[in-house]
């Protein structure tokens, strides 16, 4: 009976492993990541790259927003204003994510038509899709671990009979 159990709680922690890898808690250890990111509003004409790098520092997450033009002169988040960075082909902004998985607004500056016009965007990061190649190693190491377990089980329950 304590083997059947032994096997029903390893087999049920492989199924809800993914699932707990995977969905990416908020507070994330200092690091580079990758996220995805989805942009809402504007005319639809212009795109964001996505995944886009975050990089975590003292617990302060920071994606970069890479357009698809370069005719981004500043964004506002909050009320602040932040600048592209330099020597970029594209307008490319670092911005703090100050919410998972539901819209911040956020405006940008274009100066591709006849007079700058500050455009309101949505911005949504999915934490889910958060990702580096540490999760996927230690995902790697319980899945072995649970082997293992499953392994020891079974020829254990193959010597007791």
């Amino acid at each position: 009976m304590k083997q059947k159990l032994c096997l029903m709680t390893a087999f049920l922690l492989l199924m809800l492993l993914p699932t707990l890898c995977l969905a990416a808690p908020p507070d994330l250890a200092d690091g580079e990541y990758t996220v995805a990111v989805e942009l809402a509003g504007g005319t639809g004409r212009a795109t964001i790259a996505s995944p886009t790098r975050l990089v975590v520092q003292n617990g302060e997450a920071i994606a970069r927003i890479e357009w698809s033009s370069h005719n981004y002169d500043y964004m506002k988040l909050d009320g602040e204003q932040y600048l592209p960075l330099a020597g970029e082909e594209n307008s490319v902004f670092e911005l703090p994510v100050t919410a998972w998985d539901e819209p911040v607004a956020v405006l940008a500056d274009t100066t591709a038509m006849s007079a700058p016009h500050e455009i309101e965007y949505m911005l949504v990061f999915d934490s889910a899709s958060i990702s580096s190649g540490r999760q996927l190693t230690y995902l790697y190491g319980v899945l072995c671990l649970a082997l293992v377990v499953l392994v020891f089980a079974y020829t254990r329950r193959k010597k007791t009979k």
